[in-house]
């Protein structure tokens, strides 16, 4: 393949799952700057990128599919699937590129499109495409993508994933922003995640809320409306309720984008918001547990820092919760598994952070 004309990119996730794609996606932009680049998606990809600035010229959207953004035992829509395969065969895509996992489930469909060429992830139990690289789970998921697209000479210098801002973004975030006298900074905390195990306490974010309020910032929580009981908790414990504002359940993401690029610092767990204020360079301080903090590395220190739970074990009986291919059903407990990070460590990591980004305190 010297200059393809369509290429096809497979990634049906979240929001920090689609994050770590844009430096691969940015390589196949200027590798091959006059291909149209057609992201395989969800309904969320669709609306967020079209019209943003990016790599990505537009996004189809996959019908639900089992093991590839849905359970593994959905049972597909037979008329619906057809139809998208056979619209995908008419695109006749010279590259799909398969970075949705492993290539179990996600392999056997990318091979449906009927490109040219079929280049992807495989662990030894996944049908092989044309081009195959192992997936290795310990590893970064940026650097993993990477190197997928290296395979047909796809490469950049631009490896940091970057999200554009964009007016509306920024529109829909200053219409829920509190009303100053005078304009403080803003620091964001995110308390959520979708897995249980990677949630700080909801206490210890009141005590950073606390500690950020009255360092002068303005202080946001941010969620979704399934987090609305974390949000109430920190509210709970709060010692600085006018300075910490909940707009929970209150931003799209295209607001939060917008919001997360004026913000000045963001705490976070180990979610979807943290990768995209990454993306927007806004300096940030996440908590993560044991080897999600490999597979989210960011590419540079100079705005980041990660703190880490290294213990592998659930605080409640014990299970060893880290071990390949872990059943669910040896442990089953809903717990915090970063509860052994200390207020203070966070403290001490923010106040690094700030001095050496340069990001003044008002007080």
């Amino acid at each position: 393949i010297v200059m393809p004309k369509k290429i096809a990119v497979l990634r049906v996730n979240a929001l920090g799952d689609f994050i770590f794609t844009l430096p691969a996606l940015q390589a196949l932009r200027e590798t091959f700057p006059d291909a149209e680049i057609v992201y395989l998606g969800k309904v969320w990809h669709k609306d967020f990128l079209t019209g943003r600035p990016g790599p990505v010229d537009r996004v189809e959207v996959i019908p639900p599919y089992p093991g590839i953004g849905e359970l593994e035992d959905l049972i597909p829509d037979e008329d619906f699937t057809e139809a998208f395969f056979q619209r995908m065969q008419e695109e006749a895509f010279d590259i799909a590129f398969q970075i949705h996992g492993g290539g179990f489930y996600s392999n056997p469909f990318l091979k449906k499109l009927d490109a040219k060429l079929n280049v992807g992830l495989k662990t030894p139990n996944a049908v092989p495409l044309d081009i195959n690289i192992p997936y290795i789970n310990a590893y970064s998921e940026i650097l993993r993508f990477l190197e997928v697209v290296s395979y047909v000479g796809a490469t950049t210098k631009n490896i940091e994933p970057r999200i554009t801002v964009t007016e509306k973004d920024l529109a829909e975030a200053n219409a829920v922003l509190r009303q100053q006298p005078e304009q403080k900074p803003i620091a964001v905390i995110h308390p959520g995640a979708s897995d249980p195990r990677r949630r700080w306490p909801a206490r210890n974010f009141a005590a950073i809320a606390d500690f950020l309020a009255e360092q002068g910032y303005q202080v946001y929580l941010s969620g979704v409306e399934f987090e609305r009981p974390i949000m109430e908790q920190i509210l709970t414990h709060v010692t600085r309720p006018a300075d910490i504002y909940d707009l929970c359940g209150n931003l799209p993401l295209g607001g939060l984008t917008g919001l997360l690029s004026l913000a000045d610092i963001i705490v976070s767990n180990d979610t979807g918001p943290l990768h995209l204020a990454r993306a927007l360079q806004t300096p940030s301080l996440g908590i993560f547990w044991t080897v999600n903090s490999v597979t989210a590395i960011p590419m540079t220190a100079s705005l980041h820092r990660s703190l880490i739970s290294w213990d592998p074990y659930c605080p409640l009986c014990r299970t060893d919760c880290m071990q390949a291919n872990f059943n669910s059903a040896h442990c089953d407990h809903k717990t915090s598994f970063t509860a052994n990070i200390s207020v203070e460590e966070v403290k001490q990591a923010l106040q690094e952070l700030l001095v050496f980004t340069e990001i003044k305190s008002p007080v």
